[in-house]
C-alpha cells in the first residue's frame, strides 16, 4: 500500500504531533499508485520528484519555455496582464497547425478550450496536469489526437502572486506536495469571488483575455475542502436555468456522463457533482444542494453563455493521485470536444443570440432569474464513501466525525432543482448616471457595450426604492457587502428594492448600456440590486443609503406641532405609536423623526433611491 506524502499538522490530532507525517490511505493499490516512472529530459518537475514537490513560478515557465521551443509550430506562450506584484500572467496556446489567432480559429469553427490553473494556489494540481498533458500531446505524441481539432489554451498559474507565498502549513487539509502557495493574491483578496466585482488587477486581466479568445469550454482547476470519501476526482458544469436550455441539456445528457465514464475508465473514481454536505457532522443526512453566483469563474460563465466546469480534486488523496485525476479528467474534455465541435460551437452561438435579444420586449411580464436556491426536491445519490464513528467530542463540545477507510456505499438524499429566488422584468437598456464612475469602470473592465449621453438629459424612468439594508460587519473580500459572505445559500438580510417610476435627471457623460448584446447578462446581474453579485450588493451604492441633512430638534418641534394640527389623522397615527411602541416612545429623537421622515425636507433627501434608471426604449435619449 502507498501511503501519501503526509500533511503536517498544526496541531496534535488522532496522536499525531506538529511535524509527524499523516498517513494517508490511498485511493487504490497497485503499480500506478505504488510506483514512480522513470524520469526524462522531458518528465515534468513534479514528476522528478515522484509528486513530492510542485515547481515554483519561474521554474514552470522555464518548462514550458521548453516545450514551445521544440515544438515552437504547435505551442505559443502569451502574456495577458501582470499581477498586483508584477508578475506576468501568461497563457499557453497549443494548436495542432500553428494558428494561434483566435478570429481565424473560430472562422474555421474550431473548438477553444480554456483551462485555468492554480487561482487557488494552494490548489495546484491542474497546473501539473497541464504540463504533463501538454507535454503528451507535443513531445511524446501520445495524446496528438487531442489536438485534431480542437484548440487547447490554459493558464498554468493564474494567481502567481499566491503561488510564490509558499508554505509547508498554508493548508491543513490537504496531502501534499510539500509545499504549496496561498489561497489569496498579493493582496489577500480570493480571486475566486472577484468575477463580478473585478476589483483586482488579474480579475481585469482576464476578462480582456477571455473575450479576446471567447472559448467555447472553460474549465476552473481546483482541490476541495468538505467531507471524507473515495472519490479521487469530483466536478460539476453548470445547468441551472439562467444557462441557455439547449447547452443545459448537453451538458445533463452528453457532457456529464461522458466525462464520469472516462475517468472512471482510466482509473479514477469520480463524482459528477462537487460534494458538500448538508451536516458536516453527518454525512447520513446527504448532500447539499449547490449552486454558483457569479461571483465565482464558473458561475460568470453562465452569464458569458458558456458551459463552465469546476473540478475538485479530493484533498486527501496523495498528489500523484490528483494530479494524474486531473490529467485524465482534461484529456477525457478534448477528446469530447472533438467529437462534439459542432454541436458546442453551434450551441455558444445560440446562447449568444438569445443574450442580444434580452431587451426585445422591454418591461413585459417576462421575469429573468436573478438568484436561485435549492428548490426542495431530493434525488437518490449513490454515495461512495467511508464508513464513520460519531461522538461528543471533549474539546470542541460538539459530535464530530471520525472517518475510517472502509467503503461506505448508500444511496444518500441528493438536494436538486433550482427555485428562483430574485427575478426582474428586463428594460430594453440600463442608464447610469455619470458620476457613478466605479460602476461604470466595472462594465467597461466586462468588456460590456456602452454608450454616452451627449448631453444632460431628464425623463421619467423605472427604478427602485430600497430600504431595510443591513450590511455584513467582518470584511468580505476587502468590502462590507449586504450579503453574509460565504453564505451564498443564506444570503442574509438584503432588505428590499420596489420598482418605482420617477422622473430624474441625467448628466453628460452618462453611460446607456442596451440589452441587444451578447453580454446583457452581464449587465443585468451588475446593475440589478437583487443580483447576489450586483454592484449595489457588493457596496458600490452604499452611498445611497447615507442620510445628509437633518433637523435640529427645536425646528422639528414646531414642525410637527404644524403637521399635527393640518392632520388629524397623522395625529392619531403618532399617538397610536407612542402607546403601543414602548421603546419608540421613550426615545425623543425618533418621536420627532417621525414628522421628518413624512415631510417634503425628508423626501429631499432621497435615501434610498437607486440612481440607475430602467428604460422602455431610447427614444428622446440623447445617446451617441
Amino acid at each position: 500500500m502507498r501511503i501519501g506524502l503526509g500533511l503536517a499538522a498544526a496541531v496534535v490530532c488522532g496522536g499525531v504531533a506538529i511535524g509527524q507525517t499523516v498517513a494517508r490511505p490511498p485511493l487504490m493499490s497497485g503499480p500506478r499508485a505504488m510506483e514512480c516512472a522513470a524520469s526524462n529530459e522531458w518528465s515534468t518537475p513534479a514528476e522528478k520528484s515522484c509528486y513530492a514537490t510542485t515547481p515554483l513560478h519561474d521554474e514552470t515557465m522555464a518548462y514550458l519555455r521548453r516545450v514551445q521551443t521544440a515544438a515552437p509550430g504547435q505551442v505559443r506562450i502569451e502574456s495577458f496582464g501582470k499581477t498586483g506584484e508584477g508578475r506576468a500572467l501568461d497563457i499557453v496556446i497549443v494548436s495542432r497547425d500553428g494558428v494561434f489567432d483566435p478570429a481565424a480559429i473560430h472562422a474555421a469553427k474550431r473548438p477553444i478550450v480554456l483551462v485555468q490553473n492554480s487561482i487557488h494556489a494552494g490548489e495546484m494540481d491542474g497546473k501539473d496536469a497541464c504540463l504533463a498533458l501538454l507535454r503528451d500531446m507535443v513531445i511524446s505524441k501520445t495524446k496528438a489526437a487531442l489536438l485534431e481539432r480542437a484548440v487547447f489554451v490554459f493558464i498554468p498559474v493564474y494567481n502567481a502572486d499566491g503561488h510564490e507565498r509558499r508554505g509547508a502549513y498554508n493548508r491543513i487539509n490537504q496531502n501534499g506536495p510539500v509545499e504549496m502557495g496561498w489561497r489569496g493574491n498579493g493582496t489577500n483578496l480570493n480571486l475566486n469571488r472577484d468575477y463580478m466585482k473585478a476589483d483586482t488587477p488579474e480579475t481585469r486581466a482576464f476578462m480582456a483575455m477571455f473575450h479576446r479568445w471567447l472559448p467555447d469550454f472553460f474549465v476552473d482547476d481546483h482541490v476541495t475542502d468538505g467531507a471524507d470519501y473515495q472519490y479521487d476526482v469530483t466536478f460539476t458544469i453548470d445547468d441551472g436555468p439562467n444557462l441557455p436550455s439547449g447547452t443545459a441539456k448537453w451538458v445533463d445528457d452528453v457532457a456529464t456522463p461522458t466525462l464520469q465514464k472516462y475517468v472512471d475508465d482510466h482509473g479514477h473514481l469520480a463524482a459528477p457533482t462537487y460534494i458538500t454536505l448538508v451536516n458536516d457532522n453527518d454525512p447520513a443526512q446527504g448532500l447539499g444542494f449547490n449552486d454558483n453566483p457569479p461571483r465565482f469563474s464558473t458561475g460568470y460563465m453562465i452569464l458569458e453563455g458558456r458551459p463552465g466546469m469546476l473540478v475538485e480534486l479530493h484533498m486527501l488523496k496523495d498528489y500523484k493521485t490528483r494530479v494524474t485525476g486531473n490529467y485524465e479528467i482534461l484529456a477525457g474534455l478534448m477528446e469530447l470536444m472533438n467529437r462534439d465541435a459542432d454541436k458546442v460551437i453551434a450551441l455558444n452561438a445560440a446562447a449568444d443570440k438569445e443574450a442580444e435579444g434580452m431587451g426585445a420586449h422591454p418591461l413585459s411580464n417576462v421575469k429573468y432569474p436573478l438568484a436561485l436556491g435549492w428548490g426542495g426536491q431530493t434525488t437518490p445519490f449513490l454515495f461512495r464513501g467511508y464508513a464513520f464513528q460519531r461522538s461528543l467530542s471533549e474539546v470542541s463540545g460538539a459530535m464530530w466525525v471520525k472517518y475510517s477507510h472502509e467503503p461506505w456505499n448508500v444511496s444518500l438524499p441528493f438536494q436538486t432543482g433550482f427555485k428562483v429566488t430574485a427575478e426582474a422584468t428586463l428594460p430594453a437598456a440600463y442608464i447610469v448616471p455619470a458620476q457613478w464612475t466605479k460602476v461604470i469602470d466595472v462594465l467597461a473592465a466586462h468588456q460590456v457595450e456602452m454608450k454616452r449621453t451627449t448631453a444632460a438629459w431628464s425623463g421619467d424612468v423605472e427604478t427602485y426604492q430600497c430600504a431595510g439594508m443591513t450590511w455584513q460587519e467582518p470584511p468580505f473580500e476587502g468590502r462590507h457587502p449586504t450579503f453574509n459572505g460565504e453564505a451564498i445559500r443564506s444570503p442574509g438580510k438584503f432588505g428590499s428594492c420596489a420598482l418605482v417610476r420617477e422622473r430624474m435627471s441625467f448628466p453628460a457623460g452618462s453611460v446607456v448600456v442596451k440589452l441587444n448584446q451578447r453580454l446583457s447578462r452581464v449587465a443585468v446581474q451588475w446593475l440589478e440590486p437583487a443580483g447576489p453579485d450586483s454592484a449595489l450588493q457588493w457596496g458600490f451604492f452604499d452611498p445611497i443609503f447615507e442620510q445628509k441633512e437633518y433637523g435640529e430638534a427645536y425646528v422639528l418641534e414646531e414642525l410637527a406641532r404644524e403637521m399635527m394640527a393640518k392632520d388629524p389623522k397623522l395625529k392619531a397615527e403618532f399617538e397610536k405609536k407612542v402607546g403601543s411602541d414602548p421603546v419608540f416612545a421613550g426615545n425623543p429623537m425618533a418621536r420627532l423623526e417621525f414628522f421628518y421622515e413624512r415631510s417634503p425636507w425628508f423626501a429631499a433627501n432621497r435615501v434610498g433611491l437607486y440612481p440607475v434608471g430602467r428604460l422602455g426604449s431610447l427614444d428622446g435619449v440623447p445617446v451617441q
